[in-house]
């Protein structure tokens, strides 16, 4: 009966392992280079996102009219979210920024305090 016990708890820990591989293997492929763009108080800005993906992690940089910072963030199937943080002479400010991966373009909201924007990105050839 112990055997059986200990057979079975291998099997769902190996079950468990494949699924968390598959999971890695269905997220959206999202490394490389983007041209991000989203409205600003004078118009349209226009930055360069660099992903380095391994599995569903990433890490990367974002590169704009205020400068380069590092990013974080997951992608869970066609489903990305990062984080940038930047300080600014009224102190840090932290940018979740969500979206959905289709193909070669990416569309999704970025959320700063209250404030809420549409982003959209390009992958770069």
């Amino acid at each position: 009966m112990k055997r059986t016990s200990t057979i079975v708890a291998v099997l769902l820990g190996m079950m468990l392992v494949l699924s968390l591989v598959a999971v890695a293997e269905d997220a959206a492929k999202v490394g490389g280079t983007w041209e991000m763009t989203s409205q600003g108080r004078q118009g349209p800005m226009t930055s360069t996102l660099t992903i380095d993906q391994d599995g569903n992690k990433f890490k990367g940089t974002l590169k704009g009219a205020r400068g380069e910072n590092p990013i974080e963030g997951t992608v869970d199937g066609n489903k990305i979210s990062f984080t940038v943080e930047r300080e600014t002479p009224n102190g840090k400010m932290t940018m979740n920024y969500t979206g959905k991966v289709d193909g070669d373009s990416i569309k999704g909201t970025v959320k700063m305090g209250e404030n809420e924007r549409e982003w959209t990105a390009k992958k770069q050839k």
